[in-house]
């Protein structure tokens, strides 16, 4: 058995350990929205420190843990806290949470992030619905040997974030009267924040925002057979459009402005996606 595989299923065993709780929607939790758990009648939660070997988060306002629960009729689980792979972490490891909340149970992936707007015509404060990604200078999570008990080996990417999704998410943002674009999302590897001529190179590959996650986490949850949305949080304008220097603690601000809304948004669209 692949060693991979070997690690996932141990991590999965410990968590069954721990609950039983089988979720429908996985939930990633990304910038701003730390504190959704608020949101969700928690029935479990599980301290990514519990399972052995398992990647701990080091950024500033992201939690580790897992939460699950119900987000109005809907079962959940909620990753309180991302990995990404500026920490040093390996790509297996940055995806293994993905890969996990799958092995749980999970249909579908619900990706959230902070990012900045790279599209002249967003602001910050808004929001985007990940209709496409391009993932720039960071290896793919499926480079090694392939895990056939999870997908094939050269999976398709027609269509990574489900129309049918979309579609939904879009009625809820409709419904909440929350302003919603649609566009491209390019992951860089970070941590340091792009520079002006990256960000025209994005631009020029059709980007319409930057982010230092969440392609990678799509890439591995479309080999496994997850059906994958996403929305992204526009906390700042990015490096050569915005006017002033970047720092994490704008980004962070910014996210946490926007938190209300987007909590709103992701629990509407959560119901929309969870009741077919």
């Amino acid at each position: 058995m692949n060693e991979i595989y070997k690690k996932l299923i141990r991590c999965r065993d410990i968590v069954r350990a721990k609950t039983d709780f089988e979720p429908k929607v996985a939930l990633v939790l990304g910038s701003g929205l730390g504190g959704y758990a608020s949101e969700m009648d928690v029935k479990a939660t599980v301290g990514y420190d519990e399972i052995e070997g398992f990647p701990v988060s080091t950024v500033p306002g992201h939690q580790g843990r897992f939460v699950f629960g119900y987000v109005k009729d809907v079962p959940v689980v909620a990753m309180q806290g991302r990995v990404h792979y500026y920490e040093g972490y390996s790509m297996n490891d940055v995806v293994l949470p993905i890969r996990l909340m799958g092995l749980l149970g999970a249909k579908i992936l619900f990706l959230t992030n902070a990012v900045g707007g790279i599209n002249p015509s967003y602001s910050g404060g808004e929001f985007m619905l990940i209709s496409d990604h391009l993932l720039y200078g960071v290896p793919s999570p499926l480079i090694g040997e392939n895990i056939e008990e999870l997908g094939t080996r050269f999976p398709d990417m027609s269509e990574i974030y489900k129309k049918n999704l979309r579609v939904k998410i879009k009625a809820a943002a409709e419904s909440q009267k929350i302003k919603l674009h649609e566009g491209v999302y390019i992951q860089f590897s970070g941590p340091n924040f792009e520079s002006p001529a990256e960000i025209r190179a994005a631009a020029t590959l059709g980007a319409d925002v930057v982010g230092m996650s969440t392609a990678c986490e799509a890439i591995a949850a479309n080999h496994m057979g997850l059906e994958i949305c996403g929305i992204s949080c526009i906390a700042n304008l990015a490096a050569g459009i915005s006017k002033t220097p970047l720092t994490h603690d704008e980004v962070q601000e910014a996210a946490n402005l926007a938190a209300p809304l987007f909590k709103a948004l992701v629990t509407e669209s959560i119901y929309q996606i969870g009741n077919d």
